[in-house]
């Protein structure tokens, strides 16, 4: 389905809390992570519930100077997030396989990344996901980053991909921003970049 003309994103600092609320809903990983999962420690995770991790998103969202993400409204209704910070914020992250592929310092916080899309179920294939990544690459920009990185799942390279699983992206969506993949760290798995002009 082609992208759907009326999708409008905007900082989540700018949308009002039960719009990031709806979005994350109470049902999947989404009503339990609310965006924490990079952000903790094993021990911390291990622990983790909404009843922790929706304030500690809700505080990021209203204390950061710059907010952890965008919400998606397909006219006045929210339909999807998009998570994107110096890959500094996420503590987690530079462990994962894909990540180590990276050649960009780990201590360099021009260094941005998206980690994370929910889509609303019943609002998915309608191009929400693409705009979310086109806005988030505006908003890196904006915000001082020199690179965007993402780490997309390739579905074509799996036997089957669930929808939990494409919280990372997928790479046509990345390749279809501008995005060049630089490394296959594992056949379904990619690094992906782009170079903002600054």
């Amino acid at each position: 389905m082609e992208d759907d003309p009326g999708i409008r994103v905007i900082s989540a600092a700018d949308a009002a809390w039960h719009d990031v609320q709806a979005v994350f809903g109470t049902r999947g990983d989404p009503s339990s992570c609310w965006c924490q999962y990079f952000k903790m420690d094993n021990a911390e995770w291990k622990t983790a519930s909404r009843e922790t991790c929706e304030p500690l998103l809700e505080r990021q969202v209203q204390e950061l100077d710059t907010p952890p993400g965008l919400i998606a409204y397909l006219g006045s209704e929210p339909v999807g997030w998009c998570a994107v910070e110096p890959r500094t914020n996420y503590p987690r992250l530079s462990r994962g396989k894909v990540v180590q592929a990276s050649t960009e310092p780990t201590d360099d916080p021009t260094v941005w990344a998206v980690t994370c899309f929910v889509v609303r179920v019943g609002f998915r294939k309608r191009g929400i996901a693409t705009a979310l990544l086109a806005a988030a690459a505006g908003h890196a920009r904006a915000h001082g980053a020199r690179v965007l990185e993402g780490y997309p799942v390739d579905p074509v390279a799996r036997d089957k991909v669930s929808s939990a699983d494409l919280y990372y992206g997928v790479v046509s969506q990345f390749a279809a921003n501008g995005f060049t993949e630089v490394a296959r760290p594992t056949p379904s798995r990619a690094l992906m970049r782009l170079e903002l002009a600054t």
